[in-house]
């Protein structure tokens, strides 16, 4: 298998740990381990502190299954695969639901292993959600992409990197054409939970469809993306099976210590996510003001859900050149939406990834201000000097 170069990988492998502001982040704040530790009953910190530092189950263990079954509304641990993160979860499936006689079908923009993975396979259609209907996704362009060898369509909402969530009406009618069709769906559920205040998520597709699979993991929504945890939800068995002996030559099984702390984690997730979801709240508001600042250089849509937006630049230069001095000369770091290139979609040429799940933000966005009222001869109301 050839696989490009991972390009939003390897933009954070230079800048993630040097830039003084990370402004771009799709995590919720992290935890840190007395924080977690300390929402931990007495015998979960004994079962900690005394855990036996062995190999582990590869399906996950029991207890951590069943736990990560209780976020579904009708699925058990018989229905769950653990995974070392998220993006195992993307190889597995699509290795084993895909082969070279395969076609499979992508929403754009996308994460880049929702597309790189499968073209790496077979043959694959892309289709763009639409920025002029709130980044929402045509069922009838979903239709008309599809082949008498299609075998998954891959969705991600809330998206990456908008924030949008698909229209309830749309999900059922996707849902209703690939089963039609015999079509299985892999939903990207992992900032499912994490919004602003009163953010209708869409159900899991593992509860809705028999041919979906739910990944999600704890690093995104929960803010614990140390611990490695991701998980796909299915109920085809035959596949999570087939997934499971591949995971054999991939990470094997999990962490042990990642799984007691997931487990904690899960248990205590509608107090995490709350704790998370009015950082959200918190953030927005501050991105809110500061777009309203400078409504000559931007345009800004409020997400619909996850802790990311996707503004347009309606600067003069590139976004590109944009984004790269912006970090260089004020370490504000950002995404290019060239970080998203997709080989089957439409180029967006200028727009950009913000994060606001993280505290923090104020100081980062004085920075930017700063960068915008000096480079952009602006005065402190946007307007020109």
């Amino acid at each position: 298998m050839q696989l490009p170069d991972f390009r939003l990988e390897t933009h954070f492998s230079k800048w993630e740990f040097r830039a003084r502001y990370h402004m771009t982040a799709s995590d919720a704040q992290s935890l840190s381990m007395s924080e977690l530790l300390g929402m931990a009953s007495e015998a979960q910190r004994a079962a900690f502190a005394e855990l036996w530092l062995g190999y582990t189950e590869t399906w996950g263990a029991p207890d951590l299954r069943e736990a990560i079954a209780s976020t579904y509304r009708s699925r058990s641990q018989s229905d769950v695969l653990c995974f070392a993160g998220a993006s195992e979860g993307i190889f597995a499936a699509n290795n084993v639901i895909l082969d070279a006689d395969s076609h499979a079908i992508v929403v754009t923009p996308n994460y880049q292993s929702h597309e790189a993975l499968p073209a790496a396979i077979c043959a694959v259609s892309g289709v763009p959600l639409d920025p002029d209907e709130g980044w929402s996704l045509d069922i009838d362009r979903v239709a008309d992409a599809m082949q008498a060898n299609t075998r998954l369509v891959t969705i991600n909402f809330p998206h990456n990197p908008t924030g949008a969530i698909l229209p309830l009406e749309r999900y059922q009618a996707l849902i209703d054409l690939c089963r039609a069709r015999g079509v299985y769906i892999l939903h990207d559920e992992i900032f499912n939970g994490l919004g602003p205040s009163g953010t209708r998520h869409l159900p899991f597709i593992a509860d809705v469809y028999e041919r979906g699979l739910s990944l999600n993991v704890m690093s995104k929504a929960y803010g614990l993306p140390g611990l490695r945890i991701g998980w796909i939800a299915c109920q085809d068995r035959d596949v999570l099976s087939k997934m499971e002996r591949l995971k054999h030559y991939l990470s094997i099984c999990n962490a042990g210590p990642s799984e007691r702390l997931a487990i904690i984690g899960l248990e205590n997730r509608h107090r995490i996510l709350a704790r998370n979801c009015a950082i959200v709240d918190e953030n927005l508001a501050l991105w809110d003001a500061f777009f309203a600042r400078f409504p000559t250089l931007f345009d800004w849509r409020r997400p619909d859900g996850s802790c990311m937006g996707f503004p347009r630049y309606t600067g003069t230069d590139d976004i590109v050149a944009f984004t790269r001095h912006l970090v260089e000369e004020a370490g504000v770091l950002l995404l290019p939406s060239s970080i998203y290139r997709s080989e089957v979609g439409p180029a967006i040429t200028d727009r950009f990834r913000i994060g606001y799940g993280r505290r923090g933000l104020s100081d980062g966005l004085a920075a930017f201000t700063e960068y915008l009222v000096a480079r952009h001869c602006l005065n402190n109301a946007g307007g020109n000097t």
